[in-house]
């Protein structure tokens, strides 16, 4: 057996062996909460150590980042444009990675993952 592979489920004969723990609370995936464009709502809650994260539930501004000048400027979020993993997102003005928002200074692309980070990081089109 290898070391990256999980112990088989099943006994010699077939059967399926008995579950051997359950799982923690550190194990757990996380919370996942759509991030729509909003007056600001957020969450704080405890991450693995104690540490506390900020979790998104509305957004109304974004930094932005400008390729050429490299700064970043404050912008309002007016809607989400496309959404490449998931096309009803778009239609529900869902912030993702990678999704593209309409801003008040033009098109944006998201950077950073808003909903771990606690704010929008947009990357001017």
């Amino acid at each position: 057996m290898s070391k990256t592979t999980a112990p088989s489920l099943r006994k010699q004969g077939g059967g399926i062996k008995g579950v051997r723990r359950t799982k923690r609370k550190s194990e757990s995936i996380g919370i996942s909460v759509p991030i729509q464009i909003g007056e600001k709502k957020s969450k704080v809650y405890r991450g693995l150590g104690g540490s506390r994260r900020t979790l998104l539930l509305r957004v109304m501004e974004g930094n932005m980042l400008d390729p050429k000048t490299k700064k970043f400027s404050k912008v309002k979020l007016i809607s989400v444009k496309e959404n490449k993993a998931n096309r009803a997102y778009a239609r529900r003005n869902i912030i993702t990675k990678g999704c593209v928002v309409e801003t008040s200074e033009g098109n944006g692309i998201v950077i950073n993952r808003p909903g771990k980070s606690g704010q929008v990081t947009l990357l001017k089109q």
